[in-house]
């Protein structure tokens, strides 16, 4: 393993090449549950500076991420190469939410080098404390086929009143009870960024 005290042009070309990455976080309580999620879609991670990144946060089944987010902050960010030579890289930090109601939220969504898919729910905006790669030598080789058009399809035929009460319903707490979306529902605060 080797620390790294930012992120290098090298380490930036890595991490943007991987079609899938992988975060995850935990809530303060030691009885609660740590969370970690595969994340895709191409464009979806942007390399903001030598210690910033942010992601596309899209609706989903669950509201772990801003949930852990939202209670004490910690992330961390893992890369895998499936191709090529192995390699792991890791990114701990401290995460912030940030909606599309917040101060910044559409010069931070301008750093993307996409087009959001539909129900962006938040960008997660990382503050990177900690960079390590390893070795990954017990890391299968796997050919990336393509990104899934699933989640595209799928909340593309939510209308906005549909979303904010799936949002409501089933993205309010995490699984242990902390609070993700619930507040900001109530406070009308959920809502899709323009197109």
């Amino acid at each position: 393993m080797k620390l790294h005290d930012r992120l290098d042009e090298r380490l930036r070309e890595f991490v943007l090449a991987q079609p899938v990455f992988f975060v995850g976080t935990a809530p303060t309580a030691t009885d609660g549950h740590v969370n970690v999620s595969p994340k895709g879609l191409a464009g979806s991670l942007a390399i903001l500076g030598d210690h910033r990144v942010a992601y596309l946060d899209y609706t989903a089944s669950g509201a772990e991420t801003i949930a852990h987010l939202r209670d004490n902050g910690r992330i961390v960010l893992m890369f895998c190469a499936f191709e090529g030579p192995p390699n792991i890289v890791r990114l701990h930090g401290t995460g912030t939410p940030v909606f599309a109601d917040s101060p910044g939220f559409d010069d931070l969504l301008e750093s993307f080098d996409t087009t959001p898919h539909p129900a962006l729910r938040a960008i997660i905006d990382v503050s990177v404390e900690r960079i390590s790669d390893s070795c990954g030598f017990a890391v299968p080789l796997l050919a990336y086929q393509g990104d899934r058009d699933l989640l595209s399809r799928h909340n593309g035929r939510r209308t906005p009143e549909n979303l904010a009460e799936y949002q409501r319903t089933r993205n309010a707490h995490s699984i242990d009870g902390l609070p993700a979306l619930a507040d900001r529902s109530e406070a009308g605060g959920v809502t899709e960024p323009p197109a």
